[in-house]
C-alpha cells in the first residue's frame, strides 16, 4: 500500500512540475506540491527530489524522446550512483512520459514561436506609367507586398511594402543567401 501511494504522489509530482513549467499554470507552487504530495519530507528532502524530478522531465522533454531513448535513459539513470534514480521513479516517469508526450511538445512549440508571426501574405506586380508617377525616370514596375502579422487570439495588423525592381533583386539575394545557409547546416546534420 505504501507503494502505491508513493506511486500516486511522485505521479502527482510530476504533473505538477508539468502543469507549472510547461502548461504555465500559474497556481501551482513548490510549496503546495510538498503541501499535498510530501508533507512529510523535510524542506530540504522535497526541494532535491522536485529538483531533480523537474530535471529530469526537463532532459526528456527536450530531448522529445520517443520509447527507446526514454527506455535507454531512464535504465542509464537508475544505475548512476549518488544522484540517480530508483525503478520505481524511473516507472513513474516513463508512465508520465507516455502519457503526456504529445502535450508537452505542443506546449513547448507554442512557447518556442516568435510572436508576432507571419499568418498571411499577398503580393502583386504593378506597371506604372509615366503619367501616372510623373517623371518618365521612375515608370519601371513595382512590387506591392502585404503581410498580415498577429499574436494568437488577437486582431491582425497589416504592413504593406513597396519595392522597385533593384530591391526585389536584393531581396531575391538575401533569401538565397538564407536558403544556402539552411541548406550547409541541414547536411551538416
Amino acid at each position: 500500500m505504501a507503494d502505491v501511494e508513493a506511486a500516486k504522489s511522485l505521479s502527482g509530482l510530476l504533473n505538477g512540475i508539468a502543469q507549472k513549467v510547461y502548461y504555465n499554470n500559474s497556481e501551482i507552487t513548490e510549496e503546495l506540491l510538498k503541501h499535498e504530495l510530501y508533507p512529510e519530507l523535510s524542506q530540504e528532502e522535497f526541494k532535491a527530489l522536485h529538483d531533480r524530478m523537474k530535471s529530469l522531465l526537463k532532459s526528456i522533454a527536450t530531448a522529445d524522446m520517443d520509447h527507446a531513448q526514454l527506455e535507454a535513459f531512464l535504465t542509464a539513470q537508475t544505475k548512476k550512483q549518488g544522484g540517480g534514480v530508483t525503478s520505481e521513479q524511473a516507472a513513474a516517469l516513463s508512465r508520465f512520459w507516455k502519457s503526456q508526450r504529445v502535450r508537452v511538445r505542443e506546449s513547448l512549440l507554442a512557447q518556442s514561436r516568435w510572436e508576432p508571426g507571419l499568418r498571411g501574405l499577398s503580393w502583386r506586380v504593378d506597371l506604372q506609367t509615366a503619367a501616372s508617377r510623373g517623371d518618365a525616370a521612375l515608370s519601371g514596375p513595382v512590387a506591392l507586398m502585404e503581410l498580415e502579422l498577429g499574436r494568437a487570439g488577437q486582431d491582425s495588423e497589416f504592413v504593406c511594402l513597396e519595392f522597385d525592381e533593384a530591391k526585389v533583386n536584393q531581396v531575391l539575394k538575401k533569401m538565397a543567401d538564407i536558403q544556402q545557409s539552411i541548406d550547409t547546416i541541414a547536411q551538416r546534420t
